[in-house]
């Protein structure tokens, strides 16, 4: 799913703007048949058809089609593994870590989970086992990336456990706000508790971690 945040893309050749339209597009379009439908009962061939593509188009850009629903999860790993690698100086990974969750929330970004257009694209996956399955995956490859950058750190005598940590406590985080969305609050009620709830994980986190698994 894809839905506009801050724009970064301006600065790209022309070639990777229009790349990038191209399968914004169609995850737009194949994540409105599957709301409409449900994941299981849409095929590859009718998502291509909407977007007057050929199948190969849709493979070449989503290697499975899961990845048309779950699209987020190459960003996520992205965003967190650069919190790490890019933070300012002076700054501590979980510091740094704790801001880019808080930009997120502030920008209503679908990392963030809060959003009032989210629970029909969270009820897709809730529907289908294939995108659970995956979900539960690509949550594994975040924590494993992220477990790589806070190695080149050197800060953490085990980076692996203190990512599974991170993970853990911004999914358990994300899933509050997204039950209480699914349940039919707004985003505008529940986005102060998420803070907050955001700021108590970060400093349990920063408790946890400076003893026990400092370098």
């Amino acid at each position: 799913m894809e839905k506009a945040s801050v724009d970064e893309s301006a600065e790209l050749p022309l070639r990777e703007r229009k790349k990038r339209a191209t399968r914004q597009r169609i995850s737009d379009l194949a994540t409105q048949l599957f709301v409409e439908r449900g994941f299981d009962h849409v095929t590859v061939a009718e998502i291509a058809r909407a977007a007057d593509v050929s199948a190969m188009t849709v493979f070449n850009y989503f290697p499975r089609k899961e990845d048309l629903v779950l699209d987020r999860i190459p960003e996520t790993v992205e965003m967190f593994t650069a919190a790490v690698r890019r933070r300012g100086p002076g700054e501590t990974p979980l510091a740094s870590l704790r801001r880019l969750a808080l930009e997120l929330l502030d920008q209503r970004h679908p990392l963030s989970g809060v959003d009032d257009d989210f629970p029909a694209f969270w009820q897709v996956v809730i529907d289908s086992s294939a995108l659970r399955a995956r979900a539960r995956e690509g949550v594994e490859g975040v924590e494993h990336a992220l477990a790589d950058a806070l190695r080149e750190t050197a800060e953490f005598r085990d980076p692996h456990l203190v990512a599974a940590l991170i993970v853990a406590a911004y999914r358990s985080v994300y899933v509050t706000s997204a039950r209480r969305l699914l349940a039919g609050e707004r985003a505008d009620d529940v986005a102060g508790d998420h803070a907050a709830r955001l700021g108590a994980a970060f400093n349990a986190l920063e408790r946890a971690v400076s003893p026990a698994l400092g370098g």
